[in-house]
């Protein structure tokens, strides 16, 4: 115990979130400027590696890389807070997917064709897909933070049962630092490999875009069943469990839409962050009639 605990200090403490901070911006410049070089290289017939990619053809979508790393820091401020507040976990997971959603808009400007047949393009009509649920879902997420304020402060002092229930979740947590690196390293891996057994040409956008984070995903779902079952020791609240619950169908649901394209995809991510809220904002009033309840009796 004594040596998870000082993993987590080593992996999740403030200063290690400001240098990981600091260094991925770093990392998200340098980026940009590699992947405008490459653009221009092509461009101008200096080289041809991967010329026939939808990232390759504008500079605009040469911001694609950048967001790509602000998305890794986003993962791992989502670790960073699971212990510290559940709101702002589920809040992060919600971020992440609405950038996954405007990072890919700047793959979609690259491409697009300014014609009066706007809505028989394809491409042009993802973009006009994306750009609204980019607007729906910043809206909705600052409505679930704004619950979740609401009741954090009605918290006024954490019991002994709920101490531990933050400890056990110090535990997930630095476990899943690890984790979510090796992940990334073998998504790493995978994708160079099929780099290359591809003779250098880049796997289609849809994969890429899904690279990592389907996974991720995934290894979520299973984090937040784990948190609903830790917690059944520490409270039998109905509304509570309900609320857990609510929140694993809203992952499973971000999950899904990873294994569709275009409008279904958007849709489900959009039905996910809306469910999430709509639980949280039924879970709010339930506490508050049963707070006005007990003083009553």
């Amino acid at each position: 115990m004594k040596l998870l605990e000082k993993f987590y200090k080593i992996f999740l403490s403030e200063n290690t979130k400001r240098q990981m901070e600091r260094t991925i911006l770093y990392i998200a410049l340098i980026s940009f400027f590699i992947h405008l070089t490459l653009i221009y290289l092509s461009e101008f017939d200096v080289v041809q590696l991967f010329s026939d990619s939808e990232l390759i053809r504008n500079p605009i979508s040469a911001i694609y890389t950048p967001f790509s790393f602000i998305l890794v820091y986003e993962v791992y401020l989502l670790i960073y807070y699971l212990p510290k507040s559940f709101t702002t976990y589920i809040t992060k997971q919600y971020e992440i997917i609405t950038l996954i959603v405007i990072r890919k808009l700047f793959k979609d400007l690259s491409a697009i064709e300014l014609t009066a047949k706007w809505f028989e393009i394809r491409g042009d009509l993802q973009f006009t897909y994306d750009i609204l649920a980019s607007l729906i879902l910043f809206y909705l997420i600052f409505q679930f933070q704004k619950q979740g304020k609401r009741k954090r402060n009605k918290q006024d002092k954490i019991e002994v049962r709920v101490e531990r229930f933050i400890k056990r979740k110090k535990i997930i947590a630095t476990i899943l630092v690890p984790l979510f690196f090796i992940l990334a390293v073998l998504t790493l891996i995978n994708w160079l490999s099929t780099v290359s057994l591809s003779s250098g040409q880049l796997p289609s956008f849809d994969s890429i875009n899904n690279l990592f984070f389907d996974e991720f995903f995934t290894v979520l779902i299973l984090v937040d069943v784990v948190l609903l079952l830790l917690s059944f020791f520490y409270t039998d609240e109905f509304h509570k469990i309900i609320r857990n619950s609510g929140f694993i169908v809203s992952t499973i649901l971000i999950r899904l839409s990873f294994g569709v394209s275009g409008l279904i995809s958007t849709i489900l991510i959009v039905v996910a962050v809306l469910f999430g809220l709509l639980i949280v904002l039924i879970h709010n009033q339930y506490e508050k009639n049963t707070m006005l309840h007990n003083e009553r009796n």
